[in-house]
C-alpha cells in the first residue's frame, strides 16, 4: 500500500526501504549491498547498489518530476557533453510505502569538487565553464522549458523578488543591503533576449565531481532544462575566487547582462540562506557573508557595463 512521506521526507527515506524497492520491483539486484553514500543532497536520497550503481528516492512532490526529466535527457545530452552524467539504468515505482517514482543510476567515481580537492584551480574552472559552454550547444528541440520543474532556474530571477525583498528588510542592519538591493535591481533590469539554451541549474561543488584534481563528472540535473543560463554563473561566487573566478568569467563567455542576472540568482540564495542561519550557524553564515560580498564586489567592477554586450575582463581587487 502507498502511503505518504512524513513531513521531513528524508526521515521516511532508509537503506531498509530501498532493499525492498529492489527486491520487489528488480529483484536481479536484491543480493547486491545497500549502503548511504557519504556526501548526500537534499532534494533527494541516493544510495549505493552493490558496487556499480545507485538508487535516488525524491524526498518531497516537488522533486518528482526530475525523475522522468533525467530520465528521458541524460541519455540524449551525455554524447555531446565532456565529461560523464549519470547513466540511467531503470525507474522505479511507488511502493512499499514509499510514494513517488525513483530511479537507479550507474555509479560515477569522484569526489566532489571541495577546493582541498583540486590542486589547479583556475584549470578546474576552465573545465567548468567548458561543461557549461557544451551544455548550451545542445540541442533543445522538445526540451522542458525553464519553470516549476527547474524551481524557475532558467527563468527570471524575478520570481523571488518577494522572497528577495523579505530578506533584505530582515538582514538590514548585518548586511550592506542598501548595495544588495541595487545588484537585485540590476539583476532585474537586465532582461534576458538570447535564445532558450539547456542550462544545468545547480553547478555547485556537491555536483561536480573530481579524480586527481580534474572535472571528471557532473551529476544532479534535477533543476536543468532550458531557458536563460544565468544561473549557471553562480560557481562564480560560491566556488572560485580573484584568479580561477577570472579563469571563469572568461572561457565561459558571457555576456554582461547574463553576468548581471548571476549575481541576482548567487545574490537571492546567498541572502535567504544567510537570513535562516545568521544566529544559529556561524560556518554557514560566514559562508553566504562571503559570498554576499564577493557579489557586491563584483557588481561595482561590472556592473556599469551590464547594459553593453561583454563584460570588462580585468578583475576587480577584492576577491
Amino acid at each position: 500500500m502507498v502511503s505518504t512521506l512524513p513531513p521531513d521526507g528524508r526521515a521516511g527515506i532508509d537503506a531498509a526501504l530501498v532493499r525492498r524497492l529492489i527486491a520487489a520491483q528488480f529483484p536481479r539486484w536484491s543480493g547486491l549491498t545497500v549502503t548511504p553514500v557519504e556526501v548526500d543532497g537534499w532534494d533527494n536520497r541516493t544510495y549505493r547498489l552493490g558496487d556499480d550503481m545507485t538508487v535516488r528516492l525524491p524526498t518531497a512532490a516537488g522533486y518528482v518530476p526530475a525523475v522522468d526529466k533525467e530520465n528521458d535527457w541524460l541519455p540524449r545530452l551525455a554524447p555531446s557533453l565532456p565529461v560523464a552524467v549519470p547513466p540511467v539504468l531503470a525507474k522505479g515505482e511507488p511502493g512499499e510505502g514509499y510514494p513517488y517514482p525513483w530511479s537507479v543510476r550507474g555509479w560515477l567515481a569522484g569526489e566532489t569538487a571541495a577546493r582541498g580537492h583540486i590542486d589547479d584551480m583556475a584549470q578546474f574552472a576552465v573545465s567548468v565553464a567548458e561543461f557549461v559552454r557544451a551544455l548550451q550547444r545542445c540541442d533543445t528541440a522538445g526540451g522542458p522549458a525553464a519553470g516549476e520543474h527547474s524551481w524557475y532556474r532558467g527563468a527570471s530571477p524575478a520570481h523571488y523578488d518577494a522572497e528577495t525583498r523579505r530578506c533584505l528588510a530582515a538582514l538590514r542592519g548585518r548586511v550592506d543591503t542598501d548595495r544588495a538591493a541595487t545588484v537585485w535591481e540590476a539583476a532585474l533590469a537586465a532582461a534576458w533576449d538570447g535564445p532558450p539554451v539547456w542550462f544545468h541549474g545547480d553547478i555547485a561543488s556537491g555536483n561536480l565531481l573530481v579524480e586527481g584534481g580534474k572535472l571528471t563528472a557532473v551529476i544532479d540535473f534535477g533543476t536543468s532544462g532550458v531557458g536563460d543560463p544565468a544561473c549557471d554563473l553562480v560557481i562564480a561566487w560560491g566556488l572560485f575566487e580573484a584568479a580561477s573566478r577570472e579563469a571563469f568569467r572568461r572561457a565561459v563567455d558571457q555576456s554582461a547582462a547574463t553576468w548581471a542576472r548571476a549575481r541576482g540568482w548567487a545574490l537571492w540564495k546567498a541572502l535567504l540562506v544567510l537570513s535562516e542561519c545568521i544566529d544559529t550557524d556561524e560556518e554557514k553564515a560566514a559562508a553566504n557573508r562571503r559570498v554576499i560580498d564577493a557579489v557586491l564586489a563584483d557588481h561595482d567592477h561590472f556592473g556599469a557595463s551590464s547594459a553593453q554586450g561583454r563584460a570588462p575582463l580585468r578583475p576587480p581587487s577584492t576577491p
